[in-house]
């Protein structure tokens, strides 16, 4: 993988190949940065990165100067290698071990932007259950945006808050949109 923008544009990260991860494709990245290029300055975000994986969004958002990153995945090896990879590059990535539900359930903190990768196989009912919570905990902020990276064959537009969606090969993204007054 490697970041496409900003500070460390173009440099490669060679994450381990025990990691149980699918990293966004560049095409698919660059697509999707290009959408929130016009709405958000990097450099005055919050983002929550749920499903990280390999750390691939976050540190893209870092490279572009965004310093107020949570990363959220289950398995402590992706866990470890966020921590490693961001301390290696300076970035302020808070790297949480803990199962993405479990997190959305307690956590109180609003973010501009929350992205989510969860395997390609997760249910549709799990779908719906995670934007619930997201919506239902308001976390995110006025004009604040969920974005979840998903197969072509999981349709997520019947859910509440849907805005739209943009499909790159084999991958979509679904936007949701917090439009509400805080």
């Amino acid at each position: 993988m490697r970041i496409i923008s900003g500070k460390y544009k173009s440099k490669r990260i060679i994450a381990p190949k025990k990691l149980p991860s699918r990293p966004t494709t560049d095409m698919a990245k660059e697509g999707l940065f290009n959408i929130l290029n016009n709405s958000y300055y990097f450099d005055e975000c919050s983002v929550l990165d749920l499903f990280a994986g390999t750390g691939n969004i976050s540190y893209e958002f870092s490279s572009r100067g965004t310093t107020n990153i949570t990363a959220v995945d289950g398995n402590a090896n992706c866990v470890k290698f966020i921590e490693k990879t961001s301390n290696e590059l300076n970035f302020s990535i808070d790297a949480i071990k803990s199962d993405v539900f479990k997190y959305l359930s307690r956590v109180t903190t609003k973010y501009d932007i929350i992205f989510a990768d969860p395997p390609y196989a997760m249910t549709q009912q799990d779908f719906e259950r995670m934007v619930k919570l997201i919506f239902d905990q308001s976390l995110l902020h006025n004009n604040g945006l969920l974005v979840i990276e998903h197969s072509t064959h999981t349709n997520l537009s019947d859910l509440e808050f849907f805005s739209n969606k943009r499909k790159y090969g084999g991958s979509v993204f679904s936007f949701f949109e917090n439009n509400c007054e805080e």
